[in-house]
Formats: C-alpha cells, sequence, structure tokens
C-alpha cells in the first residue's frame, strides 16, 4: 500500500496543474479542434505510455476483448486507454489512478466525449483497489508498474479482484540483459524509484499469483515510446508533463533500447 507521503510523491511527479487548459492548447497547436473530440484526436495528448493508442490496440487485439466486457484500467492516468476499449471494443471500464489531477482531468474528457456511462474515473491505489461489492472480466494495466517493488503483491491483488477464467491484460518495461538502466526514464529520475525485473521473473511471479500466460510478446522494436527512444511530438503528453526533461529521457532511452537495458512486453493471462 502506498503511504500519504508515497501518494504525495507520485502526485509531485506526475501531477500538473491546469492539465486540461494545457492538454486543448496542444490539440489546437496540432491542428485540431478541442471542441469536437474523438479518442483519435486526443491520442496525443491522453495515451501517456509506450507506443501510445498504437499499442492500446495492439494490446486490445491480443486479448481478444469483447463488448459488454467489465474492465478495471489499473494505473490508466488520463483514460485514453479507456475510452478506446469504450468506444473501439463496447467494453464498461472502471479507471483508477493515484494522480489526482489525472483523474480528474481523464473524468472531464470522458464526459465531454460523452462516455460517462461507459467509463468512470477513481482515485486509487494499485497496491490496495477497493473495489468492494464490483466484479470485473478483465484487470488491465499498461506502463504502470515500473515505481512499484511490491509485485507480488500488485499481481495477488490483480488476482483477487477477478474470477476464475477473468484475464489480466498488461504491457509493462522489465529489465532487459544489460542493466543497469540509463537515467532519466521516463518514470523516474534515478534508480531510487525505478523497480525493473527481467522478463523470466515477471512471468513467473504472475503466474505464481495464480495466472495462466495466454500470450506473451516482446514488443520493443515494434511500439518504441521516449524510454526506448522514440521521437516525442511537440504536442503531446508527454511534453506537457515532463517539458524539456523529455528530450534527455528520449536519448537515455535510445541507449536503453540499442543496448537492450529496456524492454517492453504485451501479455495476456488467465485467472486459474
Amino acid at each position: 500500500m502506498v503511504s500519504a507521503r508515497g501518494a504525495q510523491a507520485t502526485n509531485a511527479y506526475w501531477g500538473r496543474s491546469d492539465l486540461e487548459r494545457a492538454i486543448d492548447a496542444a490539440l489546437a497547436g496540432a491542428g485540431k479542434n478541442p471542441n469536437a473530440l474523438t479518442v483519435d484526436n486526443l491520442a496525443a495528448v491522453d495515451q501517456f505510455h509506450g507506443g501510445g493508442k498504437l499499442s492500446t490496440d495492439r494490446l486490445a487485439r491480443l486479448a481478444r476483448l469483447k463488448p459488454g466486457m467489465r474492465v478495471l484500467d489499473v494505473g490508466g492516468g488520463l483514460g485514453g486507454p479507456a475510452r478506446t476499449l469504450a468506444v473501439e471494443h463496447g467494453c464498461v471500464v472502471t479507471v483508477v489512478d493515484l494522480t489526482e489531477s489525472y483523474v480528474q482531468t481523464g473524468r472531464s474528457l470522458t464526459a465531454r466525449l460523452g462516455l460517462a456511462d461507459r467509463v468512470r474515473h477513481r482515485i486509487g491505489d494499485a497496491l490496495a483497489l477497493d473495489m468492494e461489492g464490483e466484479t470485473f472480466d478483465v484487470v488491465w494495466t499498461q506502463n504502470s508498474g515500473m515505481n512499484i517493488a511490491a509485485k507480488e503483491a500488485l499481481y495477488a491483488g490483480f488476482a483477487r479482484l477477478l474470477p476464475r477464467g477473468g484475464l489480466l491484460v498488461i504491457q509493462e518495461p522489465m529489465a532487459g540483459p544489460t542493466q543497469p538502466p540509463i537515467f532519466p526514464l521516463m518514470w523516474a529520475r534515478d534508480a531510487t524509484t525505478s523497480f525493473l525485473r527481467p522478463p523470466k521473473e515477471m512471468r513467473a511471479l504472475i503466474e505464481a499469483a495464480g495466472f495462466r500466460a495466454l500470450a506473451w510478446e516482446n514488443v520493443t522494436a515494434e511500439l518504441a515510446g521516449p524510454s526506448t527512444g522514440a521521437g516525442v511530438p511537440a504536442h503531446s503528453i508527454a511534453r506537457i508533463v515532463m517539458g524539456n526533461l523529455i528530450d534527455d529521457i528520449t536519448r537515455a532511452g535510445q541507449r536503453n533500447r540499442d543496448e537492450g537495458r529496456v524492454i517492453m512486453i504485451q501479455a495476456v493471462f488467465e485467472r486459474q
């Protein structure tokens, strides 16, 4: 469970004031109409993870999501993936995130798209998910476990939320064969807040939590982000949140990718 101090630190690192206004300005700067939002024209400013919306689309196909599925998106940030799952796959999604400004802004963007009946946003701790009385078919998480050291507890918590046959759908940076990673990373300025583990270890601990792997794919080359060296558009959420540091992150990311220091995995598991 994240302490009050930990939650404060998380909000200080990731949170930004006037975020919705900055997003609208970025949309206008990119030639988008902030008054005619769609999941596609929001993608550059609400899909804050490696690979952007392309990675969300790929992961949804890998999981073979179906209309009507109830999805819990843990660490879902501004809700870009959740709105995509609602609009393009017919899912009903609950987003939980610890960063208050993301939850507030995500809720507003969801309302502006007319999706409040299919996507809801809640402030919550991934290690202490209070979802009493709710049931889910899928736990979905994209790039949300990198700052969490207690990964065994994290995945055991996911298992408790799912019935037998439920799906765990993940996209996660993991430690490559060459270590340590070069900093800064998107999620950490230094090693004190980055907790990557190797793919083999990650798969074993997820399976030990009560899951069976249905798919496990290394998508590092296919779905690059700033932390694996991809360029960052001028009007993007990465630049809004990270500012000029994003250029240092991208330079470090190129080395992390080329030298095999950070690997991106997409995977689907079934609850046993």
